[in-house]
């Protein structure tokens, strides 16, 4: 059976997120509701769709969403009963009434072959729910490295909200606590994957909002963001190489660099890449990147 996690925590857009599970055509789906100790109580709205679809709900006393993302979506996940599949569905995203359907009618197909991370195809709405976004959509099989290369050139987007996990696999790997959660979904992908097989379900859509109220809306975290990232690309190279091909570990080493170069006065960045560049054997890249951090510091004087 699929469960369904949700961390609430703000209700704006929740509603629409509950309709949306309402109109599934397949109802063998249980919803675990989380409240990360928010201020707007749902149990009033979620009162109207009690026999809609199966729920839990539960209400935490401390917040831990500010301190850690990661914390609060695993806190979450404990509540899972014996559901062997798991989407983490966010509180103002929506999914199309075939979404559970889909999953039950691949879901055999899918274990065959030992894959362990399912993805539907999204579109990006607004807080209007008009549409930002063509319908994103993906190779039936795809290894995740590929889908992070083709993320990174800009020809895909993701967010958590559209993955659905085997379970144990999410269990054991976990999720990496990186500021704001920023890339801690893309890593779970890659690990719970086993850096192999996702499976693509593009026959149904999962609506992603981009709402100015989210983490991916705002701008003013862009410090912490560089830091999740700087941590990724940093993790995924020391220790992760062996799943990547000599044509894409430049492509992390570009993408770390880049995160470098965005904070190049933090000490401790500068402490963990040359330390991970002589690990490595990166020694040219060391001594271009520090020619090529030299010259954007004259560019600036001058």
């Amino acid at each position: 059976m699929l469960a369904i996690v949700i961390p609430y925590y703000k209700i704006r857009f929740f509603e629409a997120t509950l309709i949306s599970l309402a109109l599934q055509t397949d109802k063998r789906f249980k919803v675990y509701i989380g409240n990360d100790a928010g201020n707007e109580d749902p149990s009033r709205l979620l009162e109207q769709f009690k026999n809609q679809f199966d729920f839990d709900y539960q209400y935490y006393e401390t917040n831990l969403g500010s301190l850690s993302l990661t914390q609060q979506w695993e806190r979450c996940l404990a509540m899972v009963g014996n559901q062997d599949w798991v989407m983490i569905l966010g509180d103002d995203d929506t999914i199309d009434a075939n979404c559970v359907a889909l999953f039950y009618q691949n879901k055999d197909l899918v274990e065959s072959k030992n894959c362990k991370v399912i993805r539907y195809a999204t579109q990006v709405i607004d807080q209007n729910d008009a549409t930002l976004s063509g319908i994103y959509t993906h190779p039936v099989y795809e290894n995740s490295t590929d889908f992070l290369m083709r993320k990174f050139k800009g020809g895909t987007r993701s967010s958590l909200s559209e993955f659905v996990f085997n379970k144990d696999a999410l269990l054991k790997h976990k999720f990496k606590n990186l500021p704001l959660a920023w890339f801690s979904d893309v890593l779970a992908v890659l690990e719970v994957s086993n850096f192999g097989l996702i499976f693509t379900i593009n026959e149904a859509v999962v609506q992603f909002r981009l709402s100015g109220d989210n983490i991916t809306s705002r701008a003013d975290n862009l410090v912490l963001k560089n830091e999740a990232s700087f941590e990724f690309f940093y993790y995924l190279i020391k220790e992760r190489k062996e799943f990547f091909s000599d044509l894409q570990i430049p492509v992390l080493q570009e993408n770390l660099e880049k995160t470098f170069l965005y904070n190049k006065k933090n000490i401790r960045f500068w402490v963990l890449f040359t330390k991970l560049y002589f690990s490595k054997g990166y020694f040219k890249n060391y001594m271009k990147f520090l020619i090529k951090s030299g010259l954007m510091v004259l560019k600036k004087i001058s």
